[in-house]
């Protein structure tokens, strides 16, 4: 075995598609996304490792701008080339090129209980949070009605509204204390969670005395958390539609209201709903029909920093 390191060239992505395969995992398939030529704004640096002139393995560090105090890091080995110290070496390659980035931590994403995780582990990674994925069945939940005063309204919004744009950026935040998001304008929010890259679709509302107390966003794939994560392709017609589902973190018990807006999303078919040990309310709706087999885990993924 000779194996050489060298920065990312053209055609690099093709060469280890041949060796790696397709990504098994969306985890996988945003960390892959990552790997691009290096770049000073925003920060970036990679690095591949070659037997005999064949790419076996890559490696890469990433400015995220969406959540600024960590980097992004992924490495992929192909299979029958992992424990043999490939990826420490590219990790500890990474890290000394971290002297010239605006940040020293990183974190990363890995699928639970896989390789990755376990070299994350071994690496000095330890668990940040907690997501998965939740499909929703058809007629999951009861309809509610709504509250027969007129204090509350559903209602289709524009992916370009303002009112949404701030609605979703309050309960984003509000949800990712644990790894705080950057002071982003209206504009930009809206560009990456709402614009056409994001992939999404459509977004309708739960209003209560004016007020957006419940949303649904609803994306061609898997709803971005982060501009350097490629966007979601498209998906088969036969599958469940991706929807961010949010809340309005001011009130007490949002829970009702988004009781009400899942049940009208899933009257007739299904929905996949990503959702971190971080959004409580939105846990604590989904964890009975999950353990009453009204919805199913599809999905495990570990965020992981140093």
């Amino acid at each position: 075995m000779s194996i050489t390191y060298r920065p990312w060239a053209d055609g690099d992505d093709l060469a280890l598609l041949q060796i790696l395969g397709d990504a098994s995992h969306p985890a996988l398939a945003e960390g892959r996304a990552l790997l691009r030529p290096a770049s000073e704004s925003p920060f970036v640096r990679t690095i591949v490792a070659e037997d005999d002139g064949v790419p076996v393995a890559a490696g890469v560090v990433s400015e995220a701008s969406v959540h600024p105090e960590r980097l992004w890091v992924y490495i992929e080995v192909a299979r029958e080339r992992q424990r043999e110290g490939i990826g420490s070496t590219l990790l500890a390659m990474l890290r000394q090129e971290l002297g010239a980035a605006p940040v020293q931590r990183l974190r990363g994403k890995v699928e639970l209980d896989s390789p990755g995780a376990s070299f994350a582990a071994s690496a000095g990674f330890a668990p940040l949070q907690h997501s998965q994925v939740v499909v929703v069945h058809p007629k999951a939940l009861p309809l509610v009605p709504l509250h027969e005063d007129g204090s509350q309204v559903i209602e289709d919004l524009a992916t370009g509204s303002v009112e949404l744009t701030r609605a979703l950026w309050d309960f984003y935040r509000a949800v990712h204390d644990w790894d705080p998001p950057a002071d982003l304008s209206v504009g930009r929010v809206n560009q990456l969670f709402l614009g056409d890259a994001s992939g999404a679709h459509g977004a309708v509302v739960l209003r209560e005395n004016g007020a957006i107390r419940a949303f649904a966003i609803s994306y061609a794939g898997t709803a971005p958390d982060d501009p350097t994560v490629a966007p979601p392709a498209e998906r088969p017609a036969d599958e469940p539609t991706d929807v961010l589902l949010g809340y309005d973190p001011s009130v007490h018990n949002p829970s009702f209201a988004l009781g009400q807006l899942l049940a009208l999303l899933v009257a007739t078919y299904p929905v996949a709903v990503e959702v971190d040990e971080s959004m409580g309310d939105l846990t604590d709706l989904l964890a009975p029909l999950i353990a009453e087999g009204r919805a199913e885990v599809v999905q495990r993924t570990l965020i992981v920093a140093d």
